[in-house]
């Protein structure tokens, strides 16, 4: 019986390191994602503010 308890929470804790790391792994990743993506945001809106087309502009 002991060792059965033992075989249980062992088990439960390699689970848990599982899924920890796993999960750690998918937010560090959507954090990278969120952060390229910014920098790509920012980056063409800045090329767009840059490059001043008046064509776009209403009213002119």
């Amino acid at each position: 019986m002991f060792w059965k308890i033992v075989g249980g929470l062992l088990l439960a804790w390699v689970a848990f390191m599982v899924i920890g790391s796993v999960l750690g792994f998918l937010v560090k990743a959507v954090f990278w994602v969120a952060l390229i993506g910014g920098a790509a945001f920012l980056g063409a809106a800045a090329y767009g503010a840059i490059k001043g087309n008046d064509k776009k502009q209403i009213g002119r």
